[in-house]
């Protein structure tokens, strides 16, 4: 599998889960649904891009059906607390908030509104109790959580069969020390 075909089935991937709070509930006919956002990425990120797509397929179109929050991203990092709580105060239907700040931000303003987050750990880093049951208002993916390392390696293998080495970097300045 080549690099280009990985990194998009890992966008496919990321789009089916955050479409997930979506698609638990059946849409009502003739209803706008209102999406808040909080990411310091712009809107044209390829992470954002999956998200709008991946939500296509479940029928919702961003402009008809599906109002999307545009001053949530590009956010700088002193402007995330006080959009989370705006976004808390508004009449969002579900909020997606990505990085720890973001995270942070409307863990702290909303115990209500839906939240799909996208963390280093949102079990270390209490947003979630736990990510089998994450109680609360908050699901989501976590990145870095060593939890799923194993399970990581085994999907990496499986995508790369036939591999027999392999090598993990990990840059100890920009993440938090975890075992590899």
């Amino acid at each position: 599998m080549r690099r280009r075909e990985f990194v998009s089935l890992a966008g496919s991937l990321f789009g089916v889960v955050a479409s997930s709070p979506f698609a638990a509930r059946a849409q009502e006919p003739g209803r706008i649904y209102h999406l808040g956002d909080l990411h310091l990425s712009p809107r044209n990120a390829p992470w954002n891009v999956a998200l709008f797509e991946a939500v296509k397929g479940d029928g919702f179109i961003v402009g008809q059906n599906l109002i999307v929050d545009d001053a949530g991203f590009g956010l700088s990092s002193e402007k995330v607390a006080e959009h989370a709580r705006a976004l808390a105060n508004s009449q969002v239907d579900v909020i997606t908030a990505a990085g720890d700040p973001a995270v942070r931000a409307v863990h702290e303003a909303t115990k209500s509104v839906p939240v799909l987050a996208i963390s280093e750990d949102l079990v270390g880093g209490g947003f979630v109790a736990s990510l089998a049951e994450p109680k609360g208002n908050i699901t989501g993916v976590s990145i870095l959580s060593t939890d799923l390392n194993g399970k990581r390696q085994e999907m990496l293998l499986d995508a790369l069969q036939g591999t027999k080495q392999m090598v993990i970097l990990a840059d100890t300045e920009s993440t938090s020390p975890q075992q590899l």
